[in-house]
């Protein structure tokens, strides 16, 4: 795409200006659809918190199911035996297993993006924190990812939950679906990404929490959104 052509759908979007989420949705799909890319772009969502990350009581961190799906196929690695893999394989799960698992993973295996444990797995799992630690994998019951229900969680992650934290800089970011999806399901899934990160407001912060929300696509402007147009109670 020329350069001529990306200025002009730079254009389109003002930077000073704070959009409606819906006409944010819109700005986004329709830029993508104009740079006419080869490929699928992902629609992003950045939410920069009013939060010091390094104060342990400011901590930012859960998982949202996601009404219309990511877009992605999830595979999960499951940390299971007995009864409890059989029915994680049966959920869809991409790899399941205990100590061969563990030691497939030690090897090198990370074609993975989820890793749920039963609650006895983690005598297992827990020698692998420098290995997924790193790439935010390690289970964890407050996100649903250590659970003697594993085939729950499988379809879950399968179904389009993902899991958010905030970085360093107090900002939130993930992939809420494809530019391909329909205004109202990126909608339905901005919304539903918005209110999870209001509802894990931590105690600690006074004042104003959320000071900034923009959606983009890969490799689209950023549109800034207005708080006031989403239900940001709280915030």
């Amino acid at each position: 795409m020329s350069g001529k052509k990306i200025r002009n759908i730079a254009k389109n979007v003002d930077a000073n200006k704070a959009y409606a989420l819906q006409e944010a949705v819109k700005l986004v799909l329709s830029n993508s659809k104009q740079a006419a890319r080869k490929f699928v772009e992902s629609v992003e969502i950045a939410i920069n918190l009013n939060v010091d990350t390094k104060q342990s009581d400011q901590t930012v961190r859960g998982v949202v199911s996601l009404p219309a799906g990511t877009g992605k196929s999830i595979r999960v690695a499951v940390f299971a035996k007995g009864e409890k893999a059989d029915a994680a394989k049966a959920a869809g799960a991409d790899f399941v297993g205990a100590d061969d698992l563990a030691e497939a993973i030690l090897g090198g295996k990370s074609d993975f993006d989820r890793v749920i444990a039963s609650p006895d797995m983690m005598g297992i799992v827990g020698k692998l924190g420098k290995v997924l630690g790193p790439r935010g994998l390690m289970p964890n019951p407050k996100l649903g990812t250590v659970t003697p229900n594993v085939a729950d969680a499988v379809k879950s992650a399968k179904a389009g939950s993902i899991e958010f934290r905030a970085e360093k800089a107090g900002i939130v970011q993930a992939g809420i679906g494809k530019v391909s999806f329909s205004e109202a399901d990126i909608l339905a899934n901005s919304k539903a990404f918005i209110a999870a990160i209001i509802k894990a407001r931590p105690a600690g912060v006074k004042g104003t929490y959320v000071k900034r929300i923009s959606l983009s696509s890969t490799m689209g402007p950023g549109v800034k959104v207005d708080l006031a147009s989403v239900n940001n109670e709280g915030a």
